[in-house]
């Protein structure tokens, strides 16, 4: 009698949801973390400059954190794809009636449907963020080393620049808010008593991630901040 062998986890859709879910969650805490810290740019140059500095004074772990965060973008974004793919294959017509969904807010339901468009375009906005605050490799967008605050100003003194981060933070936004609402759900954790604060937890933190987000562009195109560097 042949033995069944054990599914690997990531063979599953259930262990692939897990993963997005706790790939996820990593990635929501690092734009949550680097969200606030760059609101440090409102305190001026020597601040800001002088956080950067530190995070590359430990350039071990600093380099782990990338290395983890690469992953989990990769991992993420490969296995939504690949859940999405599947789902649209099993069902390629959806559902005439969908309660769980009518009993979403507007602004959950619009967020869940824009997800597979806002995914590809926030993936496309953190490689173009790297490049342009990392690495220094955007073609006609000023770049020194170390000086966190005159990259920053100078980059979103271009107004296709600074609208472009606007928009692409918006539907990360999108992007968080849904994952948020979905992760407990995704993990099994979901419970009718819960939903009710879970739901006002996860607005509140996208809120503040595409608040701050949004507002250090805007308050650069607008002269509030860096109009010293014009």
């Amino acid at each position: 009698m042949l033995k069944a062998e054990p599914l690997p986890l990531l063979a599953t859709g259930a262990g692939k949801k897990a993963a997005v879910a706790v790939t996820g969650t990593i990635l929501y805490g690092f734009v949550f973390a680097h969200a606030v810290g760059n609101l440090q740019v409102f305190l001026g140059p020597e601040t800001i400059n002088a956080y950067g500095a530190m995070l590359h004074s430990m350039p071990k772990a600093l380099w782990g954190a990338r290395l983890v965060l690469l992953g989990s973008v990769v991992t993420h974004a490969a296995l939504a794809m690949n859940i999405y793919a599947g789902a649209k294959a099993a069902r390629p017509t959806r559902y005439k009636v969908n309660a769980p969904i009518a009993e979403q807010s507007i602004l959950q339901r619009y967020a869940r449907q824009t997800m597979i468009l806002s995914g590809p375009i926030v993936m496309a906005y953190l490689i173009f963020h790297l490049a342009h605050l990392t690495a220094g490799a955007v073609p006609g967008l000023p770049f020194k080393e170390g000086d966190v605050y005159g990259n920053l100003v100078r980059g979103f003194q271009n107004p296709a620049v600074a609208v472009s981060y606007i928009v692409a933070n918006l539907l990360l936004g999108l992007h968080l808010f849904h994952g948020g609402v979905a992760l407990f759900q995704t993990l099994g954790l979901r419970h009718p008593q819960w939903d009710a604060r879970t739901r006002p937890i996860a607005f509140l933190v996208t809120a503040v991630v595409t608040f701050t987000n949004v507002i250090i562009p805007t308050a650069i195109l607008t002269g509030l901040i860096g109009s010293e560097l014009r």
